[in-house]
C-alpha cells in the first residue's frame, strides 16, 4: 500500500467539490472519496480524505493509483485566477465567497465522460445518471461495490440496440458507438480545447453542452463547460423574467472567457443554493428593509 499527503494547489475542498458526485466507479459521502480505478490492467482501491489543515491523504495500492487520484480531485488545477479576476462579479461574488474551494471531479476515463454527456442529453439528471451506472456495471469489471471507469472498447462492444435497453435513446446510443469504435477518447488529451469542442460539436448527437462536460469532466479543462445547461435556462429565464432559450444562455458565459466552463459550475452552485441576486429576491429584501 502507498500513503501519500497532497496539497491542493489554491483552494480547494473535497467536501464541495464531492457533491452529489458519486456515480459507479466511485463514492464521495462525508468528506471521503472512494474509488475502484484500473492501472496497468489490474483493478485497484483507492481512497483519499481532506484534513482539517487542507491535506488530501490518498491510500492506494500503487503511486499510478496516487496520481489517478491527484487527476480525479483536480488538486493541481489552481482557480485562485478565476476567483480574484471575478470576485466582485455581480452574480458570482457571493458565490465565490461561499464555495471557494469547489473544483468539478473528473471522471476516471474520457469514455465515461462521453457516456455521461449522450446520457444527460435533454433528461433529468437522476435519470441520466440512471442509465450511466446501467451500462458502465454491465460492461466494466468490478472491485467491491465499485467499478472500472469504462473504455472506448467496453463501451464500442455495444449496439445501439443493446444501449437502448438500458434507457438510453436511438440517436444518443448511435453517437455514443460510433466514436469509441473510432478513435481513442484518451488522446483528447493530447489536444487544445477549443479544437476537441469544435470536433466533438460536429458529431451527430453532440452538441455545446455533450462538448462541455467531455473537457470539463473527462479533459479536466476549465474553458469549456456545462453551456446551455437546463440549469442556466432556469437561472436566465429567473434573471430575465422570461421564457429563455437554452441557446440564449451563451451570454451568461461570455464575459469568464478561458474561464467559462468553471463559471457554469459555480453559476449553478450558487443559483442551486440561493447566492445569486435575483430581481424577485433583491425586492423582497427591499420590502423587507422598507
Amino acid at each position: 500500500m502507498v500513503q501519500a499527503e497532497l496539497r491542493a494547489v489554491g483552494p480547494y475542498s473535497l467536501r464541495l467539490s464531492g457533491r452529489m458526485a458519486s456515480d459507479a466507479c466511485r463514492v464521495v459521502a462525508e468528506g471521503t472519496f472512494r474509488s475502484a480505478v484500473r492501472i496497468d490492467g489490474k483493478l485497484e482501491a483507492v481512497q483519499a480524505a481532506q484534513r482539517p489543515d487542507g491535506t488530501i491523504v490518498v491510500v492506494a495500492e500503487s503511486e499510478a493509483g496516487v496520481e489517478h487520484v491527484r487527476f480525479v480531485l483536480g488538486l493541481d488545477d489552481d482557480h485562485s485566477e478565476f476567483l480574484e479576476t471575478f470576485a466582485d462579479d455581480p452574480l458570482l461574488s457571493e458565490t465565490l465567497k461561499q464555495v471557494r474551494g469547489l473544483r468539478p471531479l473528473r471522471t476516471g476515463t474520457v469514455a465515461q465522460a462521453l457516456l455521461r454527456a449522450v446520457a444527460g442529453q435533454l433528461i433529468l439528471a437522476s435519470r441520466a445518471r440512471q442509465i450511466e451506472r446501467s451500462i458502465i456495471r454491465a460492461c466494466t469489471p468490478r472491485l467491491g461495490e465499485l467499478h472500472a471507469a469504462p473504455t472506448c472498447t467496453e463501451l464500442g462492444a455495444f449496439s445501439p440496440a443493446q444501449l437502448a435497453r438500458h434507457g438510453l435513446g436511438a440517436r444518443r446510443a448511435a453517437a455514443l458507438v460510433r466514436l469509441c469504435r473510432s478513435r481513442e477518447l484518451e488522446t483528447l488529451k493530447n489536444h487544445p480545447t477549443a479544437v476537441v469542442a469544435q470536433q466533438l460539436e460536429r458529431e451527430r448527437g453532440l452538441g455545446p453542452w455533450s462538448a462541455g462536460v467531455i473537457c470539463l469532466e473527462g479533459l479536466g479543462r476549465y474553458e469549456r463547460g456545462l453551456a446551455r445547461d437546463l440549469g442556466l435556462v432556469k437561472l436566465a429565464s429567473a434573471l430575465w423574467g422570461r421564457y429563455v432559450e437554452a441557446e440564449e444562455t451563451d451570454v451568461l458565459l461570455e464575459p469568464y472567457g478561458e474561464w467559462a466552463g468553471l463559471a457554469s459550475v459555480y453559476l449553478l452552485a450558487g443559483y442551486g443554493r440561493g447566492l445569486i441576486p435575483l430581481p424577485a429576491r433583491r425586492e423582497a429584501r427591499a420590502r423587507l428593509a422598507a
